[in-house]
């Protein structure tokens, strides 16, 4: 197992819906530990940042005012194999595609609106979680149940 870090981001719909509680408490019932969290709203200069690869596509326009017409929740969450579980935990990025029991599948409502960000690799997490975060924002502690979920 590889201990990660990962950024995740509930979208604005996630918080105008009021599921910021629900999913961050899939997270933590998951045993997986918040190190970074900002309730914030995101700058056209920060979201087109954010969303870079995507510019000159269609939907990027679209995309950053979207993210920028609310606040989002930001985070950064560490455990093992982070990245794959949160990805799996979130569900495929189409809410109609993705299986009831994720996220994605339980409250997203379709492609635009599907409540959650979380990056797609270790690289993309390190590029997000470095945009998103300065380092004396991440706070680095030892949760009493690491020893029982993580073991020898």
């Amino acid at each position: 197992m590889v201990k990660q870090r990962t950024f995740v981001m509930i979208k604005p719909d996630g918080v105008q819906r009021g599921l910021v509680g629900e999913v961050i408490s899939r997270f933590e019932r998951k045993g997986i530990k918040i190190v970074g969290m900002k309730f914030m709203s995101v700058s056209r200069e920060l979201a087109e940042k954010h969303y870079g690869v995507h510019r000159g596509k269609p939907f990027f326009e679209p995309t950053v005012k979207y993210i920028t017409s609310s606040p989002v929740v930001a985070m950064v969450l560490e455990g093992e194999n982070v990245i794959e579980t949160v990805r799996r935990m979130m569900g495929k990025t189409d809410p109609m595609e993705a299986e009831i029991g994720s996220i994605r599948g339980d409250y997203g409502q379709f492609i635009g609106r599907n409540i959650i960000h979380g990056s797609d690799s270790v690289e993309t997490a390190e590029f997000e979680i470095n945009l998103w975060f300065k380092p004396e924002e991440l706070i680095e502690y030892h949760r009493i149940d690491e020893d029982w979920l993580i073991g020898d």
